[in-house]
């Protein structure tokens, strides 16, 4: 079904010659591009139409709906209108992967309703939000509902980083303890009690332009005439008056950062412990093993070690990287973090136990084993790990839908795609239209 042709700009005795195809339609061919308005209009003035923008998108609004077959299959998810504040509802026939509705809210009550109106769907996928799980039992009795296996895997995710940070303790098993050096005089402090050693650029230059403005203020200058002697912004000069010391303004905020070597400092240490003090072949040895980072980087970690009075080692891993090595899959680990790991669990009974419960719901999730689910909660419940606890307590709230999730081949996969194309058609559409054009895009861009 075509609408009326636009008119054209160019029409009159004195109008250059127009080719008798030149005309402009709107139908749901178009739909694609039709949504925008300021941009359809440039190209409708390009191709010699006079239309406004707000003609197009009055016409893309009066455009049919595609016709949808009765879904079997449908993904439901939320969407952000207004990030943070307003939230709707989109719909998606997982089999043809292509939208079926938009729903102007998130409430139980409406996906229920618009369930019920359509008794043909047997099953829903979906993440394990409390009001989509209300809503499809109350429309839908009778579909399988499907936890979405990606959403579970992120569960388990935070739930073994909250566990590794409650025994960060341990972590420390993977610095190598270093003897005790002899007692040596101790260095001379620098008086002024600043963590930046003297003669690093920052403290230096700090330090000097702390001294400038404050002689200049002893001098009787006012802030303005200092800021503009030693053209500097007010608010450096403001800083810098009202600092009584300059190690004031030493924050920290260099110290401490982490760097390309921090996970090979524990190889390194070893080594150095070992005898080998070379840094041009500890740096040859730790390149096959994945270092990226520079020679100098590793002459400077090494020198640190020779001239500090006490043995400088590396610092333990972050809960994140540790974590991380629990995630992966064993075999794709390369060799010197499945001993970091290793070493971890030797010390650690519970980061142990969380790495063996990990493992077992990734074998349960990629080979579809969730007849072995209530096993598995039961076995997490018999170790001290309150994060993993806190996991399973909202897993046996969601059994079912999860059982589904960790057998059957559906996913929310599809729903997450279009959760993402719906955020560039609103962004098109910011300001012109409401949820009505916006459903009607989204349904005519698919």
């Amino acid at each position: 079904m075509r609408t009326p042709y636009l008119r054209r700009a160019d029409t009159g005795p004195d109008a250059p010659a127009q080719p008798a195809d030149r005309t402009v339609a709107l139908d749901p061919g178009v739909g694609r591009l039709g949504a925008r308005g300021p941009s359809r209009a440039r190209v409708a003035g390009v191709l010699g139409v006079s239309v406004s923008r707000s003609t197009v998108l009055r016409l893309v609004d009066a455009l049919p709906e595609p016709e949808v077959a009765a879904p079997r299959v449908v993904g439901v998810d939320e969407y952000a209108t207004r990030k943070g504040r307003h939230y709707g509802t989109v719909l998606i026939d997982i089999e043809t992967r292509r939208p079926i509705d938009l729903l102007p809210d998130r409430e139980a009550s409406s996906l229920a309703a618009w369930l019920a109106a359509r008794p043909g769907v047997a099953v829903i996928c979906r993440d394990r939000a409390p009001f989509f799980a209300e809503g499809a039992t109350t429309g839908a009795p009778q579909a399988v509902q499907v936890a979405d296996r990606w959403h579970l895997w992120h569960n388990v995710s935070e739930a073994a980083e909250r566990a590794v940070a409650q025994h960060r303790r341990c972590l420390r098993a993977l610095v190598t303890a270093a003897p005790e050096p002899d007692p040596e005089p101790a260095p001379e402090e620098d008086s002024s009690g600043s963590p930046w050693p003297t003669g690093h650029r920052f403290a230096d230059r700090t330090r000097a332009r702390h001294a400038d403005v404050h002689v200049l203020l002893e001098a009787g200058h006012s802030r303005r005439s200092v800021q503009r002697q030693l053209g500097m912004t007010w608010r450096t000069v403001k800083q810098l008056a009202e600092a009584k010391a300059p190690e004031e303004l030493f924050t920290g905020q260099w110290q401490n950062r982490p760097s390309v070597l921090d996970d090979y400092k524990p190889y390194l240490d070893d080594r150095w412990n070992e005898g080998c003090t070379n840094a041009w072949k500890l740096w040859e040895e730790i390149v096959p093993l994945g270092y990226k980072g520079s020679y100098q980087r590793v002459r400077a970690y090494l020198y640190k070690k020779r001239t500090s009075p006490r043995p400088v080692v590396a610092r333990p891993p972050s809960p994140r990287t540790v974590a991380g090595w629990i995630l992966r899959r064993p075999e794709t680990l390369p060799e010197p973090e499945q001993l970091l790991l290793k070493a971890v669990r030797t010390h650690c009974p519970e980061i142990d136990a969380l790495t063996r419960h990990v493992r077992a719901f990734a074998v349960m999730l990629t080979e579809r084993q969730g007849e072995r689910l209530p096993d598995w909660l039961v076995a997490v419940r018999q170790d001290d790990l309150p994060s993993l606890h806190t996991l399973a307590a909202g897993i046996d709230r969601d059994r079912d839908a999860v059982i589904a999730g960790l057998t059957l081949p559906w996913s929310s996969g599809a729903v997450e795609g279009h959760v993402n194309r719906i955020k560039m058609i609103k962004r098109q559409m910011y300001g012109r239209a409401g949820f009505s054009l916006l459903r009607k895009g989204v349904l005519l861009a698919s």
